[in-house]
């Protein structure tokens, strides 16, 4: 058998350990650091001996740390002893076994990610970190700012739940809704991760977006009331349905209007189209717009059938209730398709007079695109250019470089 890879086996199983360490031990500090202790001597150990269940000696090595950890904190001597004796029993925690019990850690451990006493920037970056296993730098890209940022937010978070006592487990449902926004935005980053990687040599990282939707349909399952937990599964659900066809047999990404529509996910549309049914009862929120948005292009054969009136209406009502750059540059899109290029770019350049996005791909690249179907052709094989030198995913980039040099350098049309 061949060595496992540490990284594949800490990106699925580290929520579950985490959560369960934290539930054995009480200390979310100590169980993250303990199960990154594990991770470092797997990187060690597993090329020498491969383990027969890597998840298991993952879990087992973890729990040891924590013990060694408490063992070194002569005022817990009472809990080491208590624990300690459930080591004699078995190197695994005796509920990792139940897969109820574990979304129900997960859970918890997400809302105690996402308590009020930390700061929204802390409660995202923690709960990105230990829950979905993401490293500092990929929440770094993801919200484009600076690693020791990020490191910075994610220790403050670790000890604010220390200095305050947070306890591991699922809050009253009274403050389940005060969480609720906070835990929602924390899964919609990490499918925005899954389903469009921000660095690296693959677009989609499947893996991470799928345990996005793992975890909210385990939300609703826990919160069937609230219709923008329904509206968030819809929104995943209903995007996660085009993954096979968005990329090709090397990799290489497919554009929308190039995707073969029969190698959509049409069991996935249908659960997306039902969450979003159960998110309409009381009007779309934010997430339930977005899902109304991405059930729009489900339903079409093509995207010239795309009824794209409709989607530029459905962004003028998100831009109202959640009003952001990548909204306005998301319904230039749709402009463009439903009455022109000419208006999208007016959108466009009114986003960059106002220093929107500064340092994102995204604007240049809808910017290309508008002033190629304009025939400005050097203006928008420059714009394409920049787009590919900020673009930090290759995959992505070697699109916008691909659409840069079919324009060439010939005089505008």
């Amino acid at each position: 058998m061949g060595t496992p890879d540490v990284e594949a086996v800490w990106r699925i199983e580290s929520a579950r350990i985490v959560a369960a360490l934290t539930r054995f031990t009480g200390d979310f500090a100590l169980a993250e650091d303990a199960a990154q202790e594990a991770v470092a001597e797997a990187l060690v150990a597993w090329p020498l001996d491969a383990p027969a269940n890597p998840a298991g000696w993952l879990m087992a090595t973890a729990r040891r740390r924590a013990i060694d950890a408490i063992r070194r904190r002569t005022a817990l001597n009472d809990r080491y002893a208590l624990l300690a004796a459930g080591e004699a029993a078995g190197p695994a925690v005796d509920e990792e076994a139940d897969p109820d019990r574990i979304d129900d850690d997960i859970l918890a451990l997400m809302f105690v990610s996402c308590h009020p006493v930390l700061s929204p920037e802390s409660r995202v970056a923690l709960t990105l970190r230990v829950v979905a296993g993401l490293s500092s730098e990929e929440i770094a890209r993801a919200f484009l700012v600076p690693v020791p940022t990020v490191r910075a937010r994610i220790t403050r978070g670790k000890k604010t739940i220390a200095a305050t006592g947070v306890p591991f487990g699922l809050p009253p449902a009274g403050e389940r809704r005060e969480r609720l926004g906070g835990v929602l935005s924390v899964l919609y980053v990490i499918f925005n991760e899954g389903s469009t990687a921000t660095s690296g040599d693959r677009l989609l990282r499947p893996d991470v977006a799928y345990e996005a939707i793992r975890l909210a349909r385990t939300l609703a399952a826990l919160q069937p009331d609230e219709p923008e937990v329904h509206g968030l599964l819809a929104l995943c659900e209903l995007t996660a349905a085009r993954f096979p066809a968005r990329t090709g047999p090397d990799g290489s990404p497919v554009l929308l209007e190039d995707q073969d529509r029969r190698r959509w996910d049409y069991s996935a549309i249908h659960r997306g189209l039902a969450a979003l049914a159960r998110a309409s009862v009381r009007g779309l929120g934010p997430y339930g717009l977005q899902a109304a948005i991405a059930a729009a292009h489900a339903a079409a054969p093509s995207v010239e059938a795309t009824d794209w009136d409709r989607i530029v209406v459905l962004y003028e009502a998100l831009a109202r209730v959640a009003p952001s750059p990548v909204v306005e540059l998301n319904r230039a899109v749709a402009v463009a398709m439903a009455a022109g290029p000419e208006q999208a770019l007016a959108i466009v350049d009114e986003l960059i007079a106002g220093g929107r996005l500064p340092g994102s791909h995204l604007v240049p690249t809808v910017r290309g695109e508008l002033l190629a179907r304009l025939g400005r052709r050097p203006e928008a094989r420059a714009e394409l250019e920049r787009a590919a030198r900020l673009c930090t995913n290759q995959r992505e980039r070697s699109v916008l470089v691909r659409k840069a040099k079919t324009l060439g350098y010939g005089p505008e049309r």
